[in-house]
């Protein structure tokens, strides 16, 4: 596996193999922090090559958790290096947050646009721009979610050629999403961070995924535990209820035990074997470029 690093900016700029991870603007006139400054105050996008022998012609858009406050370094960093070590080309989006000031839809307008990007840049360097997929963990599932519910085809006049490509992933995966601002089983803290505490009643309502849900929707697979007390688990079957309610695909895995924000269970001991069933699903769903059989 090799890191990428960015050419400037250009469409049709090819990905350059560097032996440093280096995040760099998701847009073009946005200037990057100095380094060792803290995220969150611009959109960031840092890519992870496969090795040419592994590379299976499929990306993937990772959406850390961290409850629009902050962004977990193993549901970003962590997740690219499994992904690119299985043949998947990943780009992890440091997106703006509510502690840099920033509400929605500042969140959902960069995941948009990283996955026009990403699509843009799986068409300029040969993958297969129909094998694009998502990935959030925690209150970035909620954003997986919204971008999963809230796509659309892209602007064919527009000038900038990223803007033209659809912003619909192709697959979608959720790990311990935040998905409902309502009720019992919100998170508040993620609530109060993307939308701020003054929130009407509507825009809560406007930004609770089971809400969104629509018959259009790609294939998902969903994770959560029991026994997470942070996240309750019924996020994960309010969603699921809303798919299966629309006739979307979906895979649904609650684990007795896990807690929350365990990631990939290389790195914690304490997570289930998601990431056995996942990849299961993804070459069953023929998503990974393999022959579909398990």
């Amino acid at each position: 596996m090799s890191f990428l690093r960015f050419a400037p900016w250009c469409l049709g700029l090819s990905l350059v193999a560097s032996g440093v991870a280096q995040p760099v603007p998701l847009r073009p006139l946005d200037t990057p922090p100095p380094v060792g400054a803290e995220l969150g105050g611009i959109a960031l996008i840092e890519a992870y090559a496969p090795a040419v022998e592994q590379a299976n012609g499929s990306s993937l858009l990772i959406l850390p958790g961290g409850g629009y406050r902050s962004l977990a370094r193993h549901e970003g960093e962590g997740y690219a290096r499994w992904f690119a070590a299985r043949g998947y080309a990943a780009y992890v989006l440091y997106y703006r947050l509510g502690r840099a000031g920033h509400r929605h839809p500042a969140m959902w307008e960069d995941a948009s646009r990283a996955l026009r990007f990403v699509r843009a840049e799986a068409r300029a360097a040969g993958r297969d721009p129909t094998r694009i997929g998502v990935i959030g963990s925690s209150a970035g599932g909620h954003l997986a979610a919204t971008l999963l519910t809230g796509f659309d085809v892209g602007d064919s006049q527009a000038e900038d050629p990223v803007e033209r490509e659809s912003s619909r992933p192709d697959f979608g995966i959720l790990c311990y999403p935040v998905i409902t601002l309502m009720g019992p089983f919100a998170h508040y803290g993620s609530r109060d961070n993307l939308l701020g505490r003054d929130a009407t009643a509507d825009m809560v309502e406007a930004l609770s995924a089971e809400t969104r849900v629509r018959a259009d929707m790609p294939p998902c697979f969903i994770w959560h535990a029991a026994d997470d007390k942070v996240v309750p688990v019924e996020n994960a079957l309010l969603f699921a209820s809303a798919l299966g309610r629309s006739g979307v695909a979906f895979e649904l895995h609650i684990y007795e035990r896990g807690g929350h924000g365990a990631g990939l269970p290389a790195n914690n001991r304490k997570a289930p074997p998601w990431d056995e069933a996942l990849l299961r699903w993804l070459r069953v769903g023929r998503l990974d470029g393999g022959a579909g059989t398990p």
